[in-house]
């Protein structure tokens, strides 16, 4: 009790410290009416702070209410609520979902600095700590520096740049010329949009499958006809597709029907649990090739029921598996 006590104290300290110097002369009275204490605990936490913390705090016998005689100082130490640790915490590995990529650098020399602008000693109000979570990451192809930046450049300037590029079932490389629109980031693996002028089409990349990159000096415009929706669905992939979306119905057997049920797996899905404990999950989607890969990691514990296209695309892998095995 006298812990939890303790640290009420100490947080209604730097409430008082900073009311005071961000306020016009509060006085006595104002400061008791704001932190509900006495007269008596508000004089005791002013000359804490004055004799603990050094706070350059007065009274103004003209205004009759206290002030700080030198404004710009600060009382060196922070309490950090549970929330507050657990985002400070938890930034850092979080970070490792852009290791592949130069953010990562630039992300660790931002929070670096912010470090550096706590005072030395930081109270905590929590019995939270780093050591109880662990991060396990997705592994991640790595990008180039020079390709991530060339094409940020290349949005950026408008200008439509040239790379090589190995798709991902072939065995090497062709030289593309393209007109980036935007970029894309999935679950770590960044991915660029634009036009392609070999195709003669909208069409995504890879950043990780790019190289050699080169910037041109032609200008671009983004194409009227080209909307951002129409080739992908942010809910759910980034497959480039230019078909319309449709009806994706699926039934997930009764052993995984909690780890269904407890998910959003798409912001337009309807998702309900059937008589037999079987769940029915449906939503829109125009996706069909990543649905396919998301579908088959379920492996029998799913069945699709529609569209016929998708219901084909799983036989056939279902062939192509038995071949293997």
């Amino acid at each position: 009790m006298k812990d939890r006590e303790d640290k009420v104290r100490t947080l209604r300290l730097f409430q008082v410290a900073d009311y005071i110097k961000n306020s016009h002369y509060p006085n006595a009275t104002e400061l008791c009416k704001k932190f509900e204490v006495s007269r008596s605990t508000m004089m005791r936490d002013i000359e804490f702070l004055q004799t603990r913390y050094n706070a350059p705090i007065e009274y103004d016998f003209v205004n009759r209410g206290y002030y700080y005689t030198d404004p710009t100082f600060t009382i060196q130490s922070i309490m950090l609520s549970e929330g507050e640790l657990m985002t400070v915490a938890t930034i850092l590995p979080l970070m490792e979902q852009y290791k592949n990529t130069p953010l990562e650098a630039t992300f660790k020399s931002i929070m670096m600095k912010m470090i550096e602008m706590l005072p030395n000693k930081v109270e905590i109000d929590s019995p939270f700590s780093t050591h109880h979570v662990q991060f396990i990451k997705d592994p991640l192809p790595e990008i180039s520096e020079a390709t991530f930046n060339s094409v940020f450049d290349s949005i950026r300037s408008s200008k439509t740049m040239e790379f090589s590029y190995r798709s991902i079932s072939k065995q090497s490389y062709t030289r593309r010329r393209f007109d980036p629109y935007k970029v894309l980031c999935q679950k770590g693996n960044w991915y660029v949009i634009g036009y392609c002028h070999l195709h003669e089409r909208f069409n995504v990349y890879s950043l990780s499958r790019m190289k050699d990159v080169q910037i041109s000096n032609d200008a671009f415009e983004i194409k009227k006809d080209f909307k951002l929706e129409k080739y992908i669905d942010p809910d759910f992939g980034i497959w480039n597709s230019d078909e319309k979306p449709t009806k994706i119905e699926l039934i997930f057997s009764k052993e995984i029907n909690t780890y269904i049920l407890e998910r959003t797996w798409h912001v337009n899905q309807k998702c309900k649990q059937q008589k037999d404990g079987s769940v029915y999950l449906t939503f829109m989607s125009n996706q069909l090739q990543e649905t396919l890969h998301w579908v088959m990691s379920f492996g029998s514990s799913v069945q699709v029921v529609n569209p016929p296209e998708l219901v084909d695309m799983v036989k056939e892998e279902i062939k192509k598996l038995k071949k293997m095995y």
